[in-house]
């Protein structure tokens, strides 16, 4: 510890007469200098300062002088009383150092009596005094104080937490004042110039790299260089700690392998950080993947995995599906009966927490024979022979695992009268249809068959075009009499559908129904990890495992089907179908269609969809933020997030957007207005057109025709029909 300085007491230096016409000398000091004991100080009733130093400020004072000792000398007046002085002293200018001297004494750093350098003063106003000691001093640029700090470092070779000693700061600000110290000269100079704010300069210290740094500020506009861009520029070739690959493999097992690590020193919410070796860390991800799917593969018997960081939607693959497995005698009664003990034990001792020991071991024992049951639903092991399954990485950092896909060298050989006959897609399945063959060869054919057939065989086959005529006819009564029957007409659409969804072998239908999928993926990510996507999956999954296998066993199922299962898988196929996402292709009315789908529906995206950083505030503006609290909470509140960084802005706008259930304008269903009841009963409502600015744009492109009177068969509303009379319009337009 340096002790106060023990220099002898020096005499004052009083003003010096001035020579005729020269300027009179000033004195540089009033009073006399003394050493007086620290147990002699008091706190000065003279004091301009009303508010008392803080703790922490009286923590870094103690931390200086313990190791540097006073610098400057406390000033101080004799306490007199009665007339006479007391043997005290007031600090008219210095008090916080005397508060610091005795939090070292308290702590016996210091000796309660320990002689501290102090300047007597009995000219000056004490008062004035402490005003001045207040007001005079001007606190040192920043910039200038983070150089010095990172010289302190360099020359001396003190680490933060030395520094932080010597100071009395935290070890953290430390780090922080080192890291902008280290920004570029340039930049610091620009910042002294004003040329800066103190939020752009640290955004460019989260990235040392001086290089990057001016490299930086030369290619961002002045227009262009908020803290949020200068930022995410600093650390565009770099991953975030919260990117999936990250949060998949963590950062301490990164770390463990050798990669470097960028930590944001500057964020508030701490443990920020970015990956700079991104050719490591997915190395490691794909690794980890490669490990989870050879440990399905090995332990569920598949005969190949695949890990891949997203889902190879071009694989070429068919699929197969879980079963219905069969059980053996008496399984399925011996699962009822332990099903039932569970629900009566569980009602028994519902009230009892935790219930007795040989109940709860009667519990843990029911579920372990289910599950040596094994699950209702499982894929058959001549599937899991030829089938493999797909690890990929979801947007939350997940191994997601797929199964059941088949390459195509691994699929069955068809059987020798499939083989035979042509593919029905290929439009080869039937008799050409006039026109089709080439007509000089079949004039041959006849002319042959008139001079070598002297009897005529009753059993030769008709001839192609009188066959594609009578099926012609043929075609045509079905479609009558199909019209005519609206419940079969919709088990033959439900089956064309279902067969052109779940299928892995040739379509079985007559029907010519087209039926396409998007894939939704391709427009942004999480879609399939969202609760939309996964509901899908799993109703889609939970109908695949009931499908049979062989196309013709397919009609058979559907129409075994009860009404409201077939309605059921019906919607789900045609679910699947539905298109209404906003990019390049300019289709105007069906997206104003898929809007009154969504009114019909009354949907609400509330529980589909939620503000979070993720997936809307981290990509949009702070006034797009701004405006959505404003709009989802009051005014007031949007107002109080004015200011702040945006990393902030989007901590405090997430849990109020949040709660508040607040959805942008394009996801909002707009309601139907409410019919007039008095208004004519043949006026037939108006079809959702689309906005101003598509329509113009589609006209432009010409992809829209003239505006035309829309035909009454699609306009004309069907909500007010039966099932029959709806199906019955429905087929009578498809047909």
């Amino acid at each position: 510890m340096t002790t106060p300085s023990e220099t002898p007491a020096a005499a004052s230096v009083q003003p010096v007469p001035a020579k005729a016409g020269a300027a009179a000398t000033l004195a540089v000091q009033h009073g006399e200098v003394r050493d007086i004991p620290l147990n002699r100080l008091k706190a000065s009733p003279k004091n301009a300062r009303r508010v008392g130093h803080s703790a922490e400020v009286i923590e870094a004072r103690a931390a200086s002088i313990r190791h540097k000792g006073v610098l400057q000398p406390l000033v101080v007046e004799p306490e007199v009383k009665n007339g006479e002085e007391t043997g005290y002293y007031l600090v008219s200018a210095g008090e916080g150092r005397r508060q610091a001297l005795r939090l070292l004494a308290k702590r016996k750093a210091l000796a309660k009596g320990a002689p501290v350098r102090c300047v007597v003063d009995t000219t000056n106003d004490p008062a004035e005094v402490s005003m001045d000691e207040n007001l005079s001093r001007e606190t040192m640029h920043p910039a200038d104080q983070f150089e010095a700090f990172k010289d302190l470092a360099d020359r001396k070779g003190y680490g933060a937490e030395e520094i932080a000693a010597r100071f009395g700061i935290k070890p953290d600000l430390v780090r922080q004042r080192l890291r902008l110290g280290a920004v570029a000269p340039a930049l610091l100079d620009f910042y002294r110039e004003e040329g800066l704010t103190l939020e752009q300069v640290t955004a460019f210290a989260v990235n040392p790299d001086v290089e990057r740094q001016m490299q930086v500020f030369a290619q961002l506009a002045p227009q262009q260089r908020q803290a949020y861009a200068i930022r995410r520029a600093m650390v565009e070739d770099k991953v975030g700690s919260d990117d999936r690959r990250a949060t998949f493999v963590g950062v301490e097992a990164y770390e463990a392998a050798g990669g470097a690590v960028l930590r944001d020193l500057f964020s508030q919410a701490g443990g920020v950080c970015w990956l700079e070796d991104v050719v490591l860390l997915e190395r490691l991800v794909l690794e980890k993947l490669a490990t989870v799917a050879e440990e399905t593969r090995a332990a569920e018997g598949w005969k190949w995995a695949s890990a891949c960081l997203d889902f190879p939607h071009g694989h070429g693959c068919s699929r197969v599906w879980e079963r219905h497995r069969e059980r053996a005698p008496g399984e399925t009664e011996a699962i009822n009966a332990l099903i039932a003990e569970d629900a009566e034990l569980t009602e028994r001792w519902a009230d009892i927490e935790p219930p007795p020991p040989e109940v709860a071991a009667r519990f843990e024992a029911i579920a372990d024979e289910l599950d040596a049951y094994g699950d209702e639903y499982g894929y058959d092991a001549d599937d899991k022979a030829r089938a493999g399954v797909f690890v990929v990485l979801t947007p939350y950092g997940e191994a997601r695992i797929d199964r059941g896909f088949v390459r195509p060298e691994d699929e069955p050989a068809p059987a020798p009268e499939e083989a035979a006959q042509p593919d029905a897609e290929d439009g080869q399945d039937g008799p050409l249809a006039p026109g089709d063959e080439d007509d000089e060869t079949q004039e041959e054919a006849d002319a042959q068959g008139e001079q070598t057939s002297t009897v005529e065989d009753p059993a030769a086959p008709l001839p192609d075009r009188v066959i594609a005529e009578l099926t012609a006819h043929r075609n045509a009564a079905l479609r009558d009499a199909l019209a005519q029957d609206p419940d079969l007409a919709q088990v033959a659409l439900v089956h064309a559908l279902v067969a052109r969804v779940f299928g892995a072998y040739p379509v079985p239908t007559c029907l010519d129904i087209q039926w396409a999928s998007r894939d939704l993926n391709q427009f942004g990510e999480g879609i399939e990890d969202s609760p939309a996507g996964q509901a899908i999956a799993e109703r889609h999954r939970s109908w695949a495992r009931q499908i049979p296998s062989e196309g013709p066993d397919l009609w058979a199922f559907v129409v075994g089907l009860d009404h409201d299962s077939r309605a059921s898988l019906l919607a789900h196929c045609v679910s699947l179908s539905v298109y209404a996402v906003r990019n390049w292709e300019r289709r105007p009315h069906a997206l104003a269609h898929a809007d009154t789908l969504a009114s019909a529906l009354d949907l609400d995206m509330r529980a589909y969809w939620k503000p979070t950083a993720v997936r809307y505030l981290d990509r949009v503006t702070k006034a797009q933020i701004s405006a959505a609290v404003s709009d989802a909470v009051s005014p007031e509140a949007a107002a109080r997030l004015v200011g702040l960084k945006k990393p902030e802005m989007v901590a405090a706008a997430e849990p109020l957007l949040v709660e508040a259930g607040w959805l942008p304008a394009i996801l909002r269903t707009v309601r139907p207005p409410v019919c007039d009841e008095t208004a004519p009963s043949n006026q037939q409502p108006e079809l959702a057109a689309p906005s101003d600015e598509e329509d113009a744009h589609a006209l432009a492109l010409g992809d829209l025709d003239e505006p035309s009177a829309p035909e009454p068969a699609l306009t004309a509303g069907v909500e007010g029909l039966s099932a029959s009379d709806e199906a019955e319009a429905l087929l009578a337009v498809v047909g």
